[in-house]
């Protein structure tokens, strides 16, 4: 059993690392931690980080004023019929237009309604009775 001890102990002190191994290995090292951290570990690019925050603001927003929006449609004196008018449109997109057109879509203090807003108070409005 020494015997086994002092070989493997020979051949690791005989064992000589080039510097091309070194490199080699460095670089491996380096491609698997940049692998694992980018698809397992959570980081991302700036440019990516910064998307998702954009999109992250944007539906917060969005998710904000569509109460404001249903408010709107609730003030409206003929919300009923046009309550009926609206769940007779088939297409999303259409409902979206009907709500800009109406004007339930245009925050106070601005002249222009907004479509993301809009859509999202057509799907609200939809759940109504």
């Amino acid at each position: 059993m020494d015997t086994k001890r002092a070989n493997i102990r020979q051949r690791w002190d005989k064992a000589k690392q080039t510097k091309s191994a070194t490199f080699w290995i460095a670089v491996a090292a380096i491609a698997v931690t940049l692998y694992f951290g980018f698809s397992r570990g959570g980081w991302m690019l700036g440019s990516s980080a910064q998307t998702m925050a954009d999109r992250a603001a944007e539906t917060a927003v969005v998710e904000r004023l569509a109460p404001i929006c249903v408010a709107q449609f609730n003030q409206d004196p003929l919300n009923d019929e046009k309550l009926v008018e609206l769940k007779a449109i088939t297409t999303s997109t259409q409902r979206a237009i009907y709500v800009k057109d109406q004007g339930w879509a245009t925050m106070p203090g601005e002249t222009d309604p907004d479509d993301r807003v809009a859509a999202e108070c057509a799907q609200q409005l939809m759940l109504l009775d």
